[in-house]
């Protein structure tokens, strides 16, 4: 069969006269934002510290920034861990050339990032590299874990984290296939077929032989789109209907097809298209 082609924060309140102000004043620091990202964390009041805030709080409790400075742990000369876990997340990466130097455009960029891209971040050194890498295959781990242990479509919002983990931030296009026992539960991911940013050539009978390796009762189909969004063209639509025809011959259900972006997902069954 041929192939298928920061809001910024201002002061609020009247302004004080000199006669007013406590006589100590030079000595009562006052705690903000950038200051408390250039301090070292151990001048930083207890509860302003985030490992202490996590153990008092609770994790749901910090910010996205103060959770990574707990995994840098140690900033660089000149730049606090907290500044740096900020710039990490909020300064966007350069579109154009790729550089990963100005950051990564929030924590889920950063956790999709590779390790060469890793590399390319000063002050990064191997262990704090080899640390985040690790969370982030931790967390695929965790959700390959959940999916083999309860059915799929008991949480379908588990099945497009997983993918999310796994395809969104991808420069290229990458046709996967979910494969599922009777009851739903995973039996395997694989990535299929690598395509450009516009075409990912796609072989059924590549597809049905993996079933059959996998001894598959269904599968779920999901690709990424690199370029930001995850409507359906014409040509997913058919891709979906050929294989699902295709499949059936071989009594393997095809469930769903899930188009994976940069912080979303699509399930086709659940728009109807399947």
């Amino acid at each position: 069969m041929p192939p298928i082609e920061p809001m910024s924060h201002g002061i609020p309140g009247a302004k004080k006269t000199l006669d007013t102000l406590p006589s100590n004043i030079e000595s009562q620091p006052i705690p903000w934002a950038a200051s408390d990202q250039v301090m070292p964390l151990h001048h930083l009041p207890p509860d302003a510290r985030p490992r202490e805030k996590l153990l008092a709080r609770g994790p749901q409790a910090l910010s996205d920034t103060e959770l990574l400075a707990i995994l840098l742990r140690t900033g660089i000369k000149g730049k606090g861990v907290l500044q740096m876990a900020d710039e990490l997340l909020h300064i966007k990466k350069d579109s154009d050339s790729g550089n990963t130097d100005e950051g990564f455009d929030g924590i889920s960029g950063l956790l999709h990032a590779s390790t060469d891209d890793l590399n390319r971040v000063k002050g990064l050194g191997p262990a704090k590299r080899a640390e985040i890498v690790a969370v982030l295959e931790l967390a695929r781990r965790a959700m390959a874990q959940q999916l083999k242990e309860r059915t799929v479509f008991a949480d379908p919002g588990t099945i497009k984290h997983y993918l999310q983990l796994h395809l969104a931030a991808r420069s290229y296009e990458v046709f996967a296939v979910i494969f599922l026992d009777a009851q739903n539960r995973l039996l395997a991911m694989e990535e299929m077929f690598r395509g450009t940013l516009t075409q990912t050539s796609v072989y059924p009978r590549e597809v049905a032989l993996r079933a059959l390796h996998h001894q598959a009762s269904a599968m779920v189909l999901a690709h990424n789109h690199p370029s930001g969004t995850v409507q359906p063209s014409r040509a997913d639509e058919a891709l979906t209907q050929t294989l699902k025809a295709a499949l059936a011959l071989l009594d393997v259900r095809v469930l769903d097809h899930i188009i994976v972006g940069p912080g979303q997902a699509l399930s086709m069954a659940e728009q109807g298209l399947l």
